[in-house]
């Protein structure tokens, strides 16, 4: 199998609550080929060096974790507990996280486009959104000092 790019994701609950709502906005990113999920876990946090997690396919039905791991389109065992670890590591006691590794499906029919022209996928960089608009900010902020 052919994979297009992945990225891993980690949504934090300081609360330490998953009340489900965002099943629905990842359902419909799933549903129309944007990505799927191959792999995931909840991670909470019990004590100051203690991490508790347990693997999406793990998960009881029923649920509204449940309701999430439903939309994995596999389990692919890409996170290892090193991952956990280090992804995990400022959430604050009390606090729990879903970490999901998306593939980018979206990407595959222009990624079999460009190999068929001969080319390659060179780079791809991810910049988050609030990097974004923290430099928009800050350039906002110099171009109002010059005038």
């Amino acid at each position: 199998m052919t994979w297009g790019p992945i990225e891993i994701v980690v949504i934090g609950f300081e609360s330490g609550t998953f009340d489900g709502s965002i099943v629905s906005e990842l359902g419909k990113l799933v549903e129309a080929g944007t990505i799927s999920i191959v792999d995931g876990l909840f991670v909470r946090r019990t004590g100051e060096d203690e991490l508790d997690f347990v693997e999406l396919d793990q998960v009881a039905d029923g649920t509204e974790v449940g309701r999430l791991a439903a939309l994995a389109d596999r389990i692919d065992g890409l996170v290892s507990s090193d991952d956990v670890d280090e992804l995990a590591a400022d959430l604050p006691v009390g606090g729990a996280a879903a970490i999901l590794v998306f593939e980018h499906t979206w990407v595959k029919p222009l990624r079999d486009a460009v190999t068929a022209a001969g080319g390659e996928l060179a780079e791809s960089i991810r910049v988050p959104g609030p990097v974004v608009s923290e430099v928009l900010a800050e350039i906002e902020a110099l171009e109002n000092q010059e005038n």
